[in-house]
């Protein structure tokens, strides 16, 4: 119960139940929707060639008749875009790092930074290929390539913008610069690291396919050329549907994993 004068608007408490329908049921309902859209369009009223986008049934068959191979692909994938991610995360935090502590090598450093990022990076695929052959090195190299900019990103820009009151409290403190930055500055910045990180995680899948386009011996990019390249279309979206589905899974992963390790954000953030 709220004291007198107390004029703070009262937190809107959702139950567990209902937070779970929630939470489920709004992509279960996106996803229906998307279904039957794409059904509309090339089932009931073909708007589109099969060549181009097969109707649902035709992909869930081809699924079914390829099971094994696609989900190998899938695990592939999987395992590069993880890998990749994981190599970007940690080089991405501190090179961020990096930047924040030294005002120099933010000017040194920060241009040739955006440089790499604005190379289109299909153009380097070829180069990737002559340089470091065929297989996981060129691919997690595209990869690391794609994702590493908004980690550096958000890093930096969370380590530079500590909230003034506690800076402010830090140094009433006469915490050493250490201790500011292992209790206040870092802490302070999570929020901005794992904005860039759920920026780079879609990008990290975008690059393995784009290293299996070029370099690859298999995953699903690898057999969405494969399969194109034969008119089998069916096959195909199969393939970019699985693909679809693993990077919602591990964005997802990614959200559940922030709302673990910063439980306090939602807490002393407001609700939309």
């Amino acid at each position: 119960m709220a004291e007198a004068g107390d004029t703070r608007p009262a937190r809107r408490v959702v139950p567990n139940g209902s937070a779970t329908v929630t939470a489920v049921g709004w992509p279960a309902l996106g996803l229906a929707v998307a279904i039957g859209t794409w059904w509309l369009v090339t089932s009931a009223f073909p708007l589109l060639h099969p060549a181009v986008l097969p109707p649902p049934a035709e992909v869930l068959t081809a699924f079914q008749a390829k099971s094994a191979e696609l989900l190998g692909g899938l695990a592939t994938t999987t395992l590069e875009t993880v890998a990749g991610f994981l190599i970007s995360a940690v080089a991405g935090v501190l090179i961020g790092l990096l930047l924040a502590a030294s005002r120099a090598a933010e000017r040194m450093f920060s241009p040739l930074l955006v440089a790499i990022n604005a190379v289109p990076k299909i153009a380097l695929g070829p180069l990737l290929v002559v340089s470091l052959g065929w297989g996981q090195r060129p691919i997690l190299t595209m990869v690391f390539l794609l994702s590493f900019f908004p980690i550096v990103l958000s890093t930096t820009t969370g380590l530079t913008t500590t909230p003034a009151e506690l800076a402010e409290l830090a140094r009433s403190l006469d915490a050493s610069r250490w201790q500011t930055f292992r209790k206040v500055r870092f802490p302070a910045a999570l929020p901005h690291v794992f904005v860039g990180l759920k920026v780079a995680m879609p990008l990290a899948a975008i690059g393995a396919v784009i290293g299996e386009f070029q370099a690859g011996e298999g995953g699903l990019g690898y057999q969405i050329v494969q399969y194109s390249g034969i008119a089998d279309s069916a096959t195909a979206w199969a393939a970019i549907t699985l693909l679809a589905t693993m990077s919602v899974a591990l964005y997802t992963a990614l959200v559940l994993v922030e709302r673990l390790a910063l439980p306090w954000v939602r807490e002393t953030t407001s609700e939309r």
